[in-house]
């Protein structure tokens, strides 16, 4: 029997969701849905100072905004339990020691280190304490922070994106798995989650490559198999440069009041740093099942937020007035038709925009008269209703062959007087919408 490929995404409710952990929340669930396997929402909020329900509230949010739905969810504040259990038994198998250094003595040490040019590894002194040393040093008042023993070998794997990875822990510290006020970090309930939660697959940023031969290690002196890991370059800039204090902190709740549309960012956070070329996905499905690690590049993506624009835009211009007509009545555009959404969406950037075309179709609207003379002309031939898309044409051909006006000179004056837009969708559409009364009035130099 195959196991089941599962993944987890594992933010800190510290904050927002932003651009460059929604990207690999977006792989990593891309990945689970093309193998049919399971995608885990765990919240790493085991710093309580820091960690916040309302920061794991808008994460959820923001993800199901996105279209990343999870199998199931956990906090790993109600795990705590499970870790005191592995932390137990890795210390009777020796695996981890306690340590008395303060933070003080700690950075000292590492500045000795670099002075005399060597690595700032922690040296073990504390394997050397005895008892009765360890007993003095919290009569003083002194709690230890507790680490984990590495051995000092090779660490080797077969990284889904870097290819053959390795590490030598010697090269490394013993990591701190536990502070001194009995907290845990990061490391220690990350793996034992991985473990009892089956996780298959550990996918996240290249910033976490130094962790990953301590935490092999670890799976490892827990009596499991470590999961396969893959590690993503970070994203930069568009001029490739890392991302601007701007961009960095661009949360997708910032994106969403913006007015992105989902599917354009999803689109955006699945292609960029591929091999394909960056378009617009017709849906969720179709970037889960085209997904493959083979096409992710060891090369840091570019975020341009020109090109989310770009994809935004084209989203909203092939948005069917199926999908359209829900959104405008939340706008209060409840009279909006399907004429009204087709001459207006390929002018859009941002669906809150349709609004705007809204007042110039349904007024009052203050418009230009450029020239009086040439306006008062082309009033006098506005042909009577029933209007539709092909009267926008024999006005504006009645108007040249009156008035001898083409071109820009032409329609640019009649623009500004209709709409009180320098640009537009095309008049031949809005006309008949705007209807002859109000053409009239501000044909007239009234709001209409």
């Amino acid at each position: 029997m195959s196991t089941l490929v599962t993944l987890r995404f594992a933010p800190s409710p510290t904050g927002l969701l932003h651009v460059g952990n929604a990207r690999v929340a977006m792989i990593n669930w891309l990945f689970a849905r093309s193998q049919g396997g399971r995608f885990i929402l765990r919240y790493d909020d085991t710093d309580t100072e820091r960690s916040k329900a309302e920061y794991a509230d808008a994460i959820g949010r923001d993800l199901s905004w996105l279209g990343v739905t999870w199998d199931s969810s956990a906090r790993q504040s109600d795990r705590l339990p499970q870790y005191e259990q592995a932390a137990t038994a890795l210390k009777k198998a020796g695996r981890l020691y306690a340590c008395y250094e303060t933070p003080e003595e700690l950075d000292t040490k590492r500045k000795l280190q670099l002075a005399r040019h060597k690595p700032p590894v922690y040296d073990r002194s504390a394997l050397k304490l005895t008892d009765e040393d360890k007993a003095k040093l919290e009569a003083e008042g002194r709690r230890p922070h507790w680490r984990f023993l590495l051995d000092h070998e090779d660490v080797s794997w077969e990284d889904l994106v870097r290819g053959h990875s390795h590490a030598h822990a010697a090269s490394l510290s013993d990591p701190v798995l536990i502070r001194a006020d009995g907290t845990f970090l990061y490391t220690l309930p990350s793996v034992v989650d991985d473990i009892d939660m089956g996780v298959t697959h550990v996918v996240r940023g290249e910033d976490h490559v130094t962790n990953t031969a301590p935490q092999i290690q670890l799976f490892k002196a827990l009596g499991a198999t470590p999961p396969t890991f893959a590690h993503l370059a970070l994203l930069t800039g568009a001029d490739g440069e890392g991302l601007s204090k701007r961009l960095g902190s661009a949360s997708l709740s910032d994106m969403r009041d913006d007015g992105i549309e989902p599917l354009a960012l999803a689109s955006l956070l699945s292609r960029m740093g591929t091999s394909q070329a960056v378009e617009l996905a017709g849906d969720m499905a179709e970037l889960a099942a085209e997904f493959t690690f083979e096409r992710i590049s060891r090369a840091s993506p570019r975020f341009d937020p020109r090109e989310l624009d770009h994809l935004n835009a084209k989203r909203l211009h092939g948005l069917a007035w199926e999908e359209a007509q829900g959104r405008l009545a939340a706008l209060g555009l409840t009279d909006a038709t399907p004429a009204f959404w087709d001459a207006v969406k390929g002018n859009l950037t941002r669906f809150a925009q349709v609004s705007e075309w809204w007042q110039v179709v349904t007024g009052p609207c203050a418009t230009v008269i450029e020239d009086a003379g040439f306006i008062a002309q082309a009033l006098s031939l506005l042909p009577p209703e029933p209007w539709s898309v092909e009267t926008w044409g024999q006005w504006t051909s009645a108007v040249k062959d009156a008035t001898g006006s083409k071109g820009k000179a032409l329609f640019h004056p009649l623009r500004l007087a209709l709409t009180g837009r320098e640009n537009g969708p095309e008049l031949k559409n809005l006309l008949p919408l705007i209807g002859r009364d109000k053409a009239v009035a501000r044909l007239s130099g009234q709001q209409g």
